[in-house]
């Protein structure tokens, strides 16, 4: 061994293999995450957005019935 030579290079490169393996696999599950949020957001989103049309259609119809009786002035 020269005196140049790192005496921990061979450790330093089996810890950094190690090191990038496991970014790798952190890197993996992080996509596989955020894979799985986001059809858990699709899926909430589309329940959000069938509740808000049907309250919206449940809003239009008071108007409309109320106004069929002529009760809208008294309700507002």
């Amino acid at each position: 061994m020269s005196s140049m030579e790192n005496p921990h290079e061979a450790r330093q490169a089996v810890l950094l293999e190690r090191i990038g393996k496991n970014v790798e696999k952190c890197f993996e599950a992080v996509q596989e995450l955020n894979v799985c949020l986001n059809e858990s957001i699709q899926a909430h989103a589309s329940t959000t957005q069938t509740a808000s049309a049907l309250f919206g259609n449940y809003s239009r119809n008071v108007v409309y019935n109320l106004e069929a009786i002529g009760k809208m002035g008294e309700a507002r």
